[in-house]
């Protein structure tokens, strides 16, 4: 079996050129979390010209609303939630030097363009698993938008947070690789 792709980020445009659909990775490191509300946020403010919450650059976003965490534990269960929902953002998001995303499902054709355009990623994280996935998490704290509750943005550590690569800046599409090998089978 091939060893895992471990990734520190921020995530340089070699390091995202060099992964590929199919590519397993362990995350440690920052990445921040948010969903659409938190996105349709981020995006209103790019338009108004303000400066944002978090940094982009090179940064991972990962689409959570975790549960309260139980005492002693830094974050509660943290599934994936379905990506089509940040569509309508994460272009704007790419464009702004954002380099990865974490979710589960399929995106767009504007999505995976602005994926190739601006070198970025998509993972999936798997859908589920979100009492395994928070092990993983060490630390969580709010920084924007806490009137979101649950889909407030958090910056949060993970360590060894694993992940596949589903989209990636050469225009593969793993879930569609899939679906065809399935086919041929």
């Amino acid at each position: 079996m091939i060893e895992p792709i471990r990734l520190i980020p921020p995530l340089s445009d070699e390091v995202v050129a060099s992964l590929k659909t199919g590519d397993r990775v362990l995350i440690s490191g920052v990445i921040y979390t948010g969903r659409d509300a938190a996105h349709k946020r981020l995006v209103d403010l790019l338009d108004k010209g303000e400066e944002l919450p978090i940094p982009l650059s090179g940064e991972i976003i990962y689409f959570v609303g975790p549960a309260p965490a139980k005492p002693g534990k830094a974050i509660g269960s943290a599934g994936p939630t379905t990506s089509y929902r940040m569509d309508p953002y994460s272009p704007r998001l790419l464009a702004e030097g954002l380099k990865g995303m974490i979710g589960k499902g399929y995106r767009s054709p504007e999505v995976k363009a602005a994926i190739k355009e601006h070198k970025g990623i998509y993972f999936a994280a798997t859908g589920g698993a979100g009492a395994l996935l928070a092990q993983r998490i060490k630390k969580a704290e709010v920084v924007a938008y806490e009137d979101l509750g649950p889909e407030a943005i958090r910056r949060i550590e993970v360590e060894d947070f694993p992940v596949v690569v589903i989209n990636d800046i050469h225009g593969k599409d793993l879930y569609e690789e899939g679906v065809l090998k399935y086919k041929k089978g």
